[in-house]
């Protein structure tokens, strides 16, 4: 598969250890300093950039959001690889700290740049936070935040904001308009953001809402591949 790690190709750990890169069908295992990880590609026939995008805390790559840009994006050109933290993988119920998640992402980085093209890093509430902390050392040209937690619910002082800002590289912000975690309005001035009508934290709507579920996703999805396309061509890598 042109998205994929051919078998046997080796894959670098952090530390600059070298090791085997196993692969089933559309599915790549990447050692990392956590246990292994797993991505699961949805390649794009000619592809421009390749998305990757971690999970939740809560859940895994099932969750509706990532489900419809795997989806919807190989058509526009955008290879979109899930990544499921080895924690997920192992499958244990909690997540470890954030340094533990960190340094499992990053070891990502020669499987995701082993199709030949630029990477854009994102995720899903803690998977958007890692990414965005993330971005340099994964050499990220730029990152997509998933319902993004700015604070914890009810708790707006506590705010993680200068994760999106410290990020050093172009990011989206996209964030149903119920959000506990944060609503869109309370972003900081100059975020670029994209509201989901009546989305929660898992961007489900009512089912009364006045955009239904499917019009929310695809709202979700446009809003994506707009920003995508609209990258600028060369934007040079993280250092």
């Amino acid at each position: 598969m042109a998205a994929d790690t051919p078998a046997g190709t080796p894959a670098t750990a952090a530390g600059g250890q070298r090791a085997a890169t196993t692969r089933t069908t559309g599915i790549t295992t990447v050692p990392t300093p956590a246990g292994d990880a797993r991505v699961t590609w949805h390649p794009a026939p000619d592809p421009r950039l390749v998305l990757a995008l971690g999970h939740g805390a809560g859940g895994g790559i099932e969750a509706r959001d990532l489900r419809a840009l795997a989806a919807a994006l190989p058509a526009r050109g955008i290879t979109v690889a899930l990544v499921e933290q080895p924690w997920r993988v192992a499958g244990k119920k909690l997540a470890p700290a954030p340094k533990t998640l960190d340094a499992a992402w990053t070891a990502l980085r020669p499987a995701l740049a082993a199709p030949g093209r630029p990477v854009v890093a994102g995720g899903r509430s803690a998977g958007a936070r890692v990414a965005c902390r993330t971005a340099r050392t994964l050499g990220a040209r730029a990152v997509l935040a998933l319902a993004f937690p700015l604070h914890p619910p009810g708790r707006p002082e506590k705010s993680r904001a200068e994760e999106l800002t410290g990020a050093g590289v172009p990011v989206l912000v996209v964030q149903g308009t119920r959000d506990p975690f944060g609503r869109p309005e309370e972003f900081p001035p100059g975020t670029e953001l994209a509201a989901v009508p009546g989305g929660d934290h898992g961007f489900a709507v009512p089912k009364k809402a006045e955009v239904p579920q499917e019009r929310a996703l695809g709202l979700l999805t446009e809003a994506v591949a707009g920003w995508l396309d609209r990258l600028p061509e060369g934007l040079p890598a993280a250092p």
